[in-house]
């Protein structure tokens, strides 16, 4: 099967669209999203009914949880609090209530998909430090085989086994026996690794690769949206850099 990932949508319809597209034009079979639909862009209600009507499987994450109440508002900078109030005031009572229904974490076939970090998904931790690596190693044990993570809006990996962790970057990534992995699928919306075009990840588990997409959309017209929403310009700003 080859399965698309999303992750970090962040209320880009623009990006959105086109990562369907392109996961569409590489053959996937079915697409799962990572979390934090909301927050930051100008169109979350929109990318909830996308995702909604694309997506197998949705997990939280950390800004869903915060527009509907499962999680302190405090929990964030006060630009990003603006994002959300936006978005609460910008969803359907049914797009709340599906974010109210999601999961914290999706188990299948030892391969695990959630927000934060696998080792405790309600927790929304990071995992793109060397520190948060050792933690990989530590719990080897507790991990899937792979697991799919986002939140960071980076592409860093992770290669683990039970003595090391090995922290990569690549495009493609053909994965091996007898160890395990953990991929940051970075950001459809809102990218902070120094590369303004979308990312979106394909998962093939029969030739056992995992591969970054990059792609390109129309970063004018989603950063003038967040401009006219009176959004913090900040957030309109950082599309074109990707920082």
């Amino acid at each position: 099967m080859r399965m698309g990932i999303i992750a970090d949508v962040h209320g880009n319809v623009e990006a959105l669209n086109a990562c369907i597209e392109a996961l569409h034009a590489a053959n996937v079979s079915r697409l799962v999203c990572l979390g934090d639909i909301v927050g930051y862009g100008a169109e979350p209600n929109e990318c909830c009914d996308v995702i909604r009507s694309v997506c197998d499987t949705t997990v939280l994450g950390n800004h869903d949880a915060m527009v509907v109440g499962l999680l302190d508002l405090e929990s964030c900078h006060e630009a990003a609090q603006q994002g959300i109030r936006y978005a609460a005031g910008q969803l359907t009572v049914e797009n709340i209530e599906w974010l109210k229904s999601l999961q914290y974490r999706a188990d299948e076939d030892d391969t695990t998909f959630c927000h934060g970090s696998p080792l405790d998904a309600e927790e929304f931790d990071y995992v793109f430090t060397l520190r948060a690596g050792a933690e990989l190693n530590e719990t080897y044990d507790a991990l899937s085989r792979v697991s799919f993570v986002g939140h960071s809006h980076l592409t860093v990996a992770y290669l683990v086994t039970n003595r090391m962790v090995l922290q990569l970057s690549a495009p493609l990534f053909q994965l091996h026996n007898g160890v395990k992995y953990v991929f940051n699928c970075g950001s459809v919306g809102q990218p902070r690794d120094r590369d303004h075009r979308a990312c979106c990840v394909v998962y093939d588990d029969q030739e056992q690769t995992v591969t970054y997409l990059r792609v390109a959309y129309d970063i004018r017209s989603a950063s003038e949206k967040i401009v006219r929403a009176g959004l913090p310009s900040i957030f309109a700003e950082r599309l074109y850099s990707g920082t």
